[in-house]
């Protein structure tokens, strides 16, 4: 099956020896439109009429600033899943057909871990994260991979600081699914995309485990401010069809299989407890519930048995990939 994990599940940073080889380097040379520019990589920066962002998506009008402040701060503990979520980005690119020399942007990169895959497979990567403390972990990964040239920011995905037209690829593997505005962070996508660029990105279907579990945390957790749609939507067909119809052609899908070791249900549980933030902060706020925490608990076992087998937990993900319209 096309993404199965089953080989090999130590960590990047457990497996890499602490010293790579040497490598040519190739700075990416995209600017950014908030930052100061590095004198020995990137051109000036770029006129603001370049950044139409600016304009439209002023962060301090934003209406989901304090929801973003949550999400930061949730995701933080996120970094042990790169152990896992390493081959599903090997896949991604895979299918996002990045060549050598592609401009490359990474949304919601998280431990980087698709950014470095990109870099490795000769692509010129930019990547950009909401959470610094996972943003330190990439920069680890990829100095250890011997990829010190891939340009690493903290941002939101609806409001991405870089030029019109300066990618030939976007990418995201679980990441812009976290953005409150599906319409805003796919226009962003599209913005910086050249005229014959593409965009491929990997999400949770809402009839398989992960989204199972993302709808069972959710309704165990306070509601999504007005307006916000659940992430786990962004794995059904059609609705990606209908997000990406304004600014793409028909999209290409294509499903894998993440697997996580576990030596029962219950240390599968505790993992995403410690290191999937909704998870995470479900538990902390029933802490002096212990029956409904308990139930809870069960509940959680009971939708992730069917996906138990042979010490692993199956989780099926779905990729997107999709050529921008001219």
């Amino acid at each position: 099956m096309p993404g199965d994990t089953r080989r090999g599940h130590k960590t990047i940073s457990d497996t890499l020896s602490r010293e790579a080889p040497p490598r040519r380097i190739i700075w990416s040379g995209i600017p950014t439109c908030d930052s100061k520019p590095d004198e020995r990589a990137r051109p000036q920066k770029p006129s603001r009429s370049s950044c139409r962002y600016s304009e439209r998506n002023d962060m301090s009008s934003d209406p989901f600033a304090a929801f973003k402040d949550h999400q930061r701060e949730m995701w933080a503990s996120f970094a042990p899943t790169a152990t896992f979520t390493t081959p599903p980005a090997a896949h991604l690119v895979r299918f996002a057909a990045i060549a050598p020399g592609d401009a490359v942007l990474d949304v919601g990169t998280g431990t980087g871990v698709v950014a470095i895959t990109a870099a490795r497979a000769g692509a010129r990567v930019n990547a950009l994260d909401l959470t610094p403390a996972l943003l330190e972990g990439a920069r680890e990964h990829a100095r250890i991979a011997g990829f010190p040239q891939i340009d690493w920011i903290e941002g939101d995905a609806e409001r991405l600081p870089y030029p019109d037209a300066s990618f030939d690829v976007v990418l995201s593997q679980f990441g812009h699914i976290f953005a409150p505005r599906p319409e805003v962070a796919i226009a962003e996508m599209r913005r910086v995309l050249k005229p014959s660029g593409r965009i491929a990105f990997a999400t949770w279907p809402p009839d398989r485990l992960v989204g199972k579990l993302f709808q069972f945390i959710g309704r165990n957790s306070p509601q999504l401010p007005p307006g916000v749609p659940p992430p786990v939507l962004w794995g059904d067909e059609a609705i990606i069809r209908q997000r990406l119809a304004t600014g793409f052609e028909e999209p290409a899908f294509e499903r894998g299989v993440m697997t996580v070791p576990a030596l029962s249900l219950p240390h599968y549980r505790l993992f995403m407890e410690r290191s999937v933030g909704p998870m995470e902060k479900l538990v902390a706020r029933l802490a002096g519930e212990p029956e409904r925490l308990d139930a809870v608990r069960r509940e959680f076992d009971e939708i992730s048995e069917p996906h138990f087998a042979d010490n692993l937990v199956s989780q099926e993900y779905l990729l997107t990939r999709a050529a921008a319209k001219p």
